[in-house]
């Protein structure tokens, strides 16, 4: 199978290209639009984002003329300025599944209950759906999956973000035939249980992203959301809720992810962690029953054993996405999916702060809650709640402290949204 720079660069000779709807024009979605102006093969043609000045300036910062930007007021202006390659912008995202010549839709939103309204919308009209949206894919990744398989399309994760980089690797040594026993991620700041968008404000503005990712990202509930995508993509369990996350360098990996007979800290294989200390890498652990095998091992420098790291020190997130694009477009293959069946783990919601009777929540990267990573088969069993399921609507039943786990019948859940629908579904078919 020749590589996608060979089979972009063929797209090219002859004209044609793939060409791509992106919805969430924020700090990911512009370096995407910026690196697949770099790239063969391929065009950024749509991007929607409810702020149209975001979605102008993704183009203008890669280097497009506003003279050659186009902003639609409806599908038609869209499928007529498509028909003449132009740049386009809108505000609505029922737009990018809906266009006639788009390929492939990427949801670069992170908000779940949008995301699975874009995946949905994507499928039904037989596009290609790139999630770089992990918290609704790990809601209901299975049930969209699929549908996307039953019509035909593509719908997949996203390389460059640390669960398509660590399957990466995953799939590199599972094809050698190593035996896995660990796979995770690095975080480059301690966990802040208390983070929330305004103790992070001045910081997010700095970076140019927004409070609630910034506040998302140190509170962990992001790190537990992409372990979450890693353990359904893999069938690796967390080995206790809300994994160890150890301070380590890379050399200290192998003899740390051993069990703990061993020395380790480990209470069974097959696990998916976090590391304080190696970010913005992604690794995983592995070995082998042969004495050749382990003797080349340790000619080639990766260590003493039994156990050995492979790591890739870089994930380039967004950057990386197009040639997701470009693998589904090409391939009809996906970078990460959920496995068939049950997931294999929750991202499930814990009080960030005392809770009266009769508050909202507020979701992901809020000042309420944040997440934890579970088994889905323990998290069923205590009716714990999924935190891409709450939402700005869900309502407190009784008081909760502070750090307790919340489960379905502490509140009033939202069940008028697309993801809550789905989810029922996804619950009703792997039963």
């Amino acid at each position: 199978m020749l590589g996608l720079n060979t089979k972009l660069g063929e797209l090219e000779s002859k004209n044609e290209h793939i060409k791509v709807a992106l919805v969430g024009a924020g700090q990911m979605g512009k370096g995407m639009v910026s690196q697949m102006m770099l790239m063969k093969g391929m065009i950024p043609s749509l991007v929607v984002d409810i702020n149209l000045e975001n979605a102008v300036e993704s183009f203008t910062l890669a280097g497009v003329s506003k003279d050659d930007i186009v902003i639609a007021k409806s599908l038609e202006d869209i499928n007529i300025a498509m028909e003449s390659n132009k740049y386009i912008v809108c505000d609505n995202a029922e737009y990018a599944a809906k266009a006639n010549l788009v390929d492939v839709v990427v949801d670069a939103t992170g908000v779940p209950d949008i995301g699975a309204k874009i995946a949905m919308d994507s499928i039904f009209n037989k596009k290609h759906i790139v999630m770089l949206n992990v918290e609704a894919d790990v809601v209901v990744g299975p049930i969209l999956n699929k549908l996307a398989k039953n019509a035909g399309v593509v719908y997949t994760g996203t390389a460059g973000d640390e669960p398509g980089a660590v399957k990466e690797l995953y799939d590199f040594a599972d094809a050698s035939g190593f035996d896995i026993v660990a796979i995770g991620k690095g975080k480059n700041n301690p966990v802040n249980l208390e983070s929330n968008p305004d103790s992070v404000r001045e910081q997010a503005l700095k970076s140019g992203v927004s409070p609630k990712m910034l506040a998302s990202f140190k509170d962990g509930t992001k790190t537990m959301v992409e372990m979450t995508a890693m353990a359904n993509a893999t069938g690796f369990i967390p080995d206790v809720r809300g994994g160890h996350g150890p301070e380590a360098e890379v050399k200290d990996l192998p003899q740390l992810y051993r069990l703990k007979e061993d020395g380790g800290i480990l209470n069974q294989y097959k696990i998916v962690d976090y590391v304080n200390g190696i970010a913005p890498g992604v690794f995983i652990i592995v070995t082998t029953k042969l004495p050749q095998v382990h003797h080349e091992m340790q000619y080639l420098s990766m260590g003493p054993g039994p156990n050995y790291v492979l790591y890739r020190p870089y994930h380039l997130t967004s950057l990386e996405t197009p040639l997701t694009v470009a693998r589904a477009a090409i391939y009809n293959e996906p970078t990460i999916i959920p496995m068939d069946g049950r997931p294999i783990a929750e991202t499930i919601t814990v009080a960030k702060r005392d809770l009266k009777a009769g508050e909202k929540l507020d979701g992901i990267g809020g000042f309420t809650v944040y997440g934890s990573i579970e088994t889905y088969e323990k998290a069923k069993e205590e009716k714990l709640l999924p935190i891409g399921l709450v939402n700005k609507n869900t309502v407190i039943k009784k008081d909760i402290k502070k750090g307790e786990y919340i489960t379905y019948d502490m509140v009033d859940l939202d069940t008028t949204t697309l993801i809550y629908k789905l989810r029922q579904l996804q619950e009703d078919l792997i039963k």
